[in-house]
């Protein structure tokens, strides 16, 4: 595991309640210049947590405004079949995907090119760049379980499409670290996983760990092979151990409400973290109008102290834990008040800071 340092930086989760992807890029480097992002505007249909990966899947149908995989049209087979020519010849070859169908688009990610302009300006001015840039797709599992094909039926339980899936945010995947090699920098791929927290219940009973495991470790080993560090993020609770003794590197997770549940697993952590793996920290809430009114940098700043004594107590050092922490919202703001969403943003900056003043 590559053991950086990310000393309590700042950094968001993607998604932002704004109709301008300029507007939101330059608020989102307000507050994370260090670690800045591609935001994602779901106010745009196109850029919906399945929409905006689906770009060269095979069999893609839209009919009465429902996004499908259609199995049964006339060229599906031979599309399956390209599809799979396709990734042989740029994953064993190391031909350039640069332009493949892996790239991702101008019109389901504006935010992404928009960052990419902004870098490239500072690299040809000769500025500093960032400590990393993240970047992200939807996970998997949240995938292969959201994306249906003509019957209704989730992806995921049609092997075919499954692997096919896999391969294809992969792909998406070492797209995005290759087009942020140009600014040598870290780059952090996060891999959204809403879905995972409701595994091993009643709705995804037959989702077995192997299979969740099998899953993101194929993403997370392409990720590697780029030479970026792989994340994994979760909004709600889970089964912590899944992702803790996984070969993950980053594990983002909403601290303000689970953080009861996540120290139920002591010896996990430690563990994760003595090997390199950090925390983002979502320390600062996003789903509920009310709490998000009523706490401060101070507040917050209370809360993840109390909470990295409990680490302490499993026997982490406070430099180890402050040295491989991110501090983060617990969730995106897409769907938050415009107003409510900057004060996230800014109640980030400012625990960072705070935490990053014990540093010095």
């Amino acid at each position: 595991m590559n053991k950086i340092k990310t000393n309590c930086l700042p950094a968001l989760i993607g998604s932002l309640p704004m109709k301008d992807h300029r507007k939101a890029t330059e608020l989102m480097l307000s507050c994370t210049p260090e670690i800045p992002l591609w935001v994602q505007l779901p106010i745009y249909s196109e850029e919906g947590m399945m929409t905006q990966f689906l770009p060269g899947f095979p069999g893609i149908t839209i009919k009465d405004e429902k996004i499908f995989i259609d199995t049964e049209s006339s060229n599906f087979e031979q599309e399956f079949l390209s599809f799979f020519e396709d990734y042989l010849l740029l994953s064993e070859t190391g031909t350039d995907i640069s332009n493949s169908r892996f790239a991702m688009t101008t019109e389901t990610a504006k935010g992404f090119f928009e960052l990419i302009n902004i870098l490239t300006c500072k690299l040809l001015e000769k500025k500093e760049m960032p400590f990393a840039i993240k970047g992200q797709v939807t996970g998997p599992i949240t995938f292969c379980t959201s994306v249906t094909d003509q019957n209704g039926r989730a992806i995921f339980y049609n092997d075919q499409l499954k692997d096919a899936a896999i391969k294809h945010l992969a792909m998406k995947a070492k797209w995005q670290v290759q087009q942020f090699a140009k600014f040598n920098c870290p780059t952090f791929i996060f891999l959204d996983e809403p879905v995972l927290a409701g595994f091993g219940t009643s709705a995804f009973i037959t989702i077995t760990r192997k299979d969740a495991e099998d899953a993101l470790n194929e993403i997370i080993d392409t990720i590697h092979a780029e030479g970026g560090l792989a994340g994994i993020h979760v909004c709600a609770n889970t089964e912590w151990p899944i992702l803790l003794e996984s070969s993950v590197d980053i594990i983002s997770f909403d601290a303000y409400s689970f953080f009861d549940k996540f120290i139920l697993y002591p010896e996990q952590i430690k563990q994760f973290m003595e090997k390199g793996g950090l925390l983002a920290w979502g320390i600062v809430p996003t789903d509920n109008l009310k709490t998000i009114e009523k706490e401060s940098v101070k507040s917050l700043l209370t809360k993840w102290n109390l909470q990295a004594l409990q680490l302490e107590k499993i026997g982490l050092t406070m430099e180890t834990i402050m040295s491989q922490t991110m501090i983060t919202p617990s969730c995106g703001t897409g769907s938050l008040p415009l107003n409510l969403a900057t004060k996230v943003l800014e109640l980030t900056r400012g625990v960072a800071d705070e935490l990053r003043e014990q540093l010095v």
